[in-house]
């Protein structure tokens, strides 16, 4: 489901929003056979160990929208199923539209894990406790950058000349798909909303391509792994759209855990983690998710990060300790 912002002004919101609602489906679906509703509310059991007595508390994970719920849900599946396998404990799938309601469950220990995006990790990790215990290399790289898109046919080339144009955000506390684009307006001494004619929050960054790709907005900002992910997996809608500004790179979005599990589990999942592409099954789930392998994060790859939070939103997130 596609939220809209609400400096969208009506009649032009309802239209928009009857668009999205018309048009929006999840790349790789067709019929409306194919179609799944997904109830955030939901928590969804992804394995169950063979010969494993289910005494033990399950794993609970989460997982921001950073792509369109049944997805996530589809990408993350064997992933899960292999750690719930590993682990001997039963894992479940939860999912919430926004990133900060990932953050409420984190800070009330109402999940163990949880997958989430580089910017509420630098915002609030000190506030809520949790800790980064794995980040994915990608092509040999622990970064990743924001993409700048409009329409392949659009006329447009700089983001200078989207002035008065309509616009998707992701999520209000994603780093690519909001705070990126926010600090370069700010570097011309804009503002998102009286920049843009319309804004629109997509709550996913594949919402968003497929919102460039059909012309609902005339520009996005998106997470650079996912657009990439796209182009090569299934270029439907990346093939239609245009990358005219890339940002600086930025740590790779961490796995995340709640500051309630203990050591002893947190230690056990890196283990899993880290060896997964050594093992033949791992390897290919990996391949899937387009992962060279997991490690451990440094927390100086988001120090660039906390600097855009501390010049765009006045936020001063703490560096890591020297």
């Amino acid at each position: 489901m596609v939220s809209l912002n609400r400096h969208l002004p009506r009649p032009a919101s309802f239209l928009l929003a009857l668009a999205l609602a018309l048009t929006f489906f999840p790349p790789g679906c067709g019929s409306d056979g194919d179609r799944a509703v997904v109830d955030f509310d939901k928590t969804l059991p992804v394995a169950r160990p063979k010969d494993q007595a289910s005494r033990n508390p399950p794993l609970r994970v989460a997982v921001a929208a950073m792509v369109s719920p049944r997805e996530t849900f589809d990408l993350y599946r064997q992933l899960l199923s292999y750690l719930s396998r590993r682990a001997g404990k039963d894992v479940e799938f939860v999912q919430r539209k926004t990133y900060v309601e990932i953050d409420e469950l984190l800070k009330k220990g109402e999940i163990d894990l949880a997958f989430i995006c580089s910017g509420p990790y630098v915002a609030d990790r000190n506030k809520f406790g949790f800790a980064a215990l794995a980040v994915p290399e990608i092509h040999g790289s622990h970064f990743y950058r924001s993409y700048l898109i409009v329409n392949k046919e659009s006329p447009i080339h700089h983001l200078e000349e989207l002035k008065g144009h309509t616009f998707a955000f992701t999520d209000p506390d994603s780093n690519t798909g909001r705070l990126v684009p926010t600090y370069w307006l700010a570097e011309l001494h804009e503002r998102p909303e009286t920049f843009f004619t319309h804004i629109v929050y997509t709550y996913s960054h594949d919402n968003s391509i497929m919102a460039v790709a059909r012309n609902l907005v005339d520009g996005a900002t998106v997470d650079g792994l996912i657009w990439e992910f796209y182009q090569q997996k299934d270029p439907t809608f990346t093939s239609k759209t245009r990358i005219i500004k890339k940002s600086e790179p930025f740590g790779v979005p961490p796995l995340v855990a709640a500051k309630s599990l203990s050591v002893q589990s947190k230690e056990r999942i890196q283990h899993i983690l880290f060896s997964m592409h050594q093992d033949p099954e791992g390897k290919k789930i990996l391949a899937e998710l387009m992962i060279d392998r997991f490690i451990a994060p440094q927390e100086e790859w988001y120090d660039n990060l906390r600097q855009i939070y501390r010049q765009v939103a006045g936020e001063q997130p703490q560096s890591h300790a020297p």
